[in-house]
């Protein structure tokens, strides 16, 4: 067997017990601590916001703080911080750039 093959195995392998290690464990994860669950609960926003904000803020690999994208993003953010509405933060959102983008 050469190099290419034996890597292979051994990644599907150390990927089948990082997998299987889970739910060997899984007793222990059952009860976490209410600290790690307010840190857990902040990673979903974060990943988001770590796609998102350099999409909005650098949509052509420079810093364009004047493009339409970046506006209604903004615009999106106070109305679904204000109202909670993800239905209306959408229809405002993509309503905006669909706007702005035909303006310019």
């Amino acid at each position: 067997m050469n190099r290419v093959w034996t890597a292979i195995v051994l990644a599907g392998i150390g990927t089948y017990a990082m997998r299987a290690s889970f739910l060997v464990f899984a007793h222990r994860l059952a009860d976490v601590p209410p600290s790690v669950q307010r840190l857990l609960r902040q990673i979903p926003p974060a990943a988001l916001a770590a796609i998102v904000v350099p999409a909005f803020l650098r949509p052509d690999g420079e810093l364009d703080l004047w493009q339409p994208r970046f506006l209604a993003g903004v615009v999106a953010a106070l109305i679904a911080w204000r109202t909670r509405n993800i239905a209306l933060t959408l229809v405002v959102g993509i309503g905006l750039v669909m706007v702005l983008e035909a303006l310019t």
